[in-house]
């Protein structure tokens, strides 16, 4: 199949930048704290209780030691690790100082999260003239004011930025000209790929395909036929293509809360009273922002913990109590929460929002 017309879209002629900051949480503490720097930091709850690793220095990364772990197992990889507990009010304030130097480039900068942004600054290249140039700039200030290392990729839409932020971390800048985008993705395994998880990458597996190169070479309609309209996305990024924009709001797509118990949940009241105490946190949070949502979620996690979730959807949208409590509940008995199974952690979510206004008036509370 020829590619070339592919990769002459319209999109190529942006200058995207994705800025990473390396391991952000601990870099803080390791800035902060000079003793810290050079040793395995793991910030998260204590090992010895049922806490779970929030981030990691490169040094406790050696020992593979990951975001997500538990903490008891971080310890175990890792016996000399310094385990530090979270500070995101810190990590807040740190995070917007940083974001108002992206600012300052450009306006069109879309967070992904308290420590990585997508910057468009096709528009905004200054007096530096590149977008290389506007990378290094960056880099320059955040080392300078904020005394912080961040990886930046430069690439010509989103998804080829992020793949060339996480290249050469940390304290990266990886720069892939329209050009020059097939040699760079081809000898990358598909998991570097948006929208390709665990699963996903088993699958393709399966068929043959391990690298983008594969990937891009594979027929259409076979990708289809296994994955639907996703083997369709799937393949076009393969082709480096992503006319996603970079987006200065983004709109809430859910609102949630969730606890994790120091000890494990045995019996369905105890469980039932955690249930209602997040779905009012949910239904506060609904209140507060004027919105309404179609569906509700809980999630649970065993004492072994194997995660699941069970979803409802209303026929019109809700933010009451009334409504969303019992769905939860409903949701919950589900689960074998309660028969037999432990639980570690619950949370309940709301998504599918409309605001409020005028709306259908129903008859009996849906």
């Amino acid at each position: 199949m020829d590619t070339g017309s592919v990769n002459s879209s319209a999109t190529s002629q942006r200058r995207i930048l994705h800025c990473d900051m390396d391991c952000f949480y601990a870099q803080v503490h390791m800035r902060d704290d000079p003793s810290l720097r050079g040793k395995p930091v793991v910030i998260g709850g204590s090992p010895q209780g049922r806490g779970v690793v929030a981030a990691a220095s490169y040094e406790a990364r050696e020992f593979g030691v990951r975001s997500a772990m538990p903490a008891a197992q971080a310890v175990k990889r890792c016996p000399h690790a310094i385990f530090l507990k979270p500070d995101f009010n810190r990590y807040r304030t740190e995070s917007k100082l940083i974001f108002d130097i992206f600012r300052s480039i450009t306006p069109t900068v879309q967070p992904a999260s308290l420590d990585e942004a997508y910057l468009d600054v096709t528009h905004h290249l200054g007096p530096w003239g590149t977008a290389t140039a506007v990378a290094q700039e960056i880099r320059a200030r955040v080392l300078d004011e904020r005394r912080l290392t961040v990886s930046i990729g430069v690439g010509p839409n989103r998804l080829i930025a992020k793949i060339a932020s996480d290249y050469h971390k940390p304290d990266g800048l990886t720069v892939v000209r329209p050009k020059q985008v097939q040699r760079f993705l081809d000898p990358l395994p598909v998991r570097r790929l948006h929208g390709v998880g665990p699963a996903t990458e088993e699958r393709l597996k399966k068929i043959g395909i391990k690298t983008i190169f594969d990937l891009r070479h594979c027929d259409t309609h076979e990708l289809e036929r296994r994955f639907g309209r996703h083997g369709m996305d799937l393949w076009r990024h393969a082709q480096g293509i992503d006319e996603r924009p970079v987006r200065t709001h983004r709109e809430r797509k859910s609102l949630g809360h969730e606890r994790t118990y120091a000890q494990d949940l045995v019996s369905i009241d105890e469980m039932d009273a955690q249930i209602d105490d997040l779905s009012q946190r949910v239904v506060d949070g609904l209140q507060s922002r004027e919105l309404r949502a179609r569906t509700v979620t809980v999630k649970v996690r065993y004492a072994d913990f194997t995660t699941l979730t069970r979803s409802r959807t209303f026929s019109a949208p809700v933010d009451s109590m009334s409504a969303i409590g019992p769905a939860a509940h409903q949701l919950l008995r589900q689960t074998e929460a309660g028969q037999g199974r432990t639980v570690r952690l619950l949370g309940v979510t709301a998504s599918g929002f409309e605001k409020d206004g005028p709306t259908q008036m129903w008859l009996f509370e849906p």
